[in-house]
């Protein structure tokens, strides 16, 4: 039962060290933005994320990009869609009685 709590704390730990660097290596970027291996690997193959390879064999990500990767495509809640659709339709009318 210890073993387990160590490990979950181990894990913790290790997720708070890697939103440190700014530079990640393969497993680290897959850790990161929870991915397999396989699937980061084919995206990198795709060209649909940008890494470097330095020296031409070893895979790196810049933390920076790979958050604005993960933060693409935003999907709006309905609220805020309700909030501007209310405020055109103000500025609209307002507007129209001129």
């Amino acid at each position: 039962m210890e073993s387990i709590e160590i490990e979950k704390r181990l894990a913790s730990i290790e997720t708070l060290l890697l939103s440190q660097k700014n530079v990640l290596t393969f497993d680290e970027a897959a850790t990161y933005m929870g991915l397999s291996k396989s699937h980061l690997y084919k995206m990198t193959m795709q060209g649909s994320i940008s890494f470097y390879k330095p020296r031409g064999k070893m895979i790196y990500f810049d933390r920076g990009e790979l958050e604005k990767f993960l933060l693409q495509n935003r999907v709006t809640p309905a609220d805020e869609i309700e909030a501007k659709a209310c405020s055109y339709i103000t500025l609209r009318n307002g507007r129209s009685k001129k």
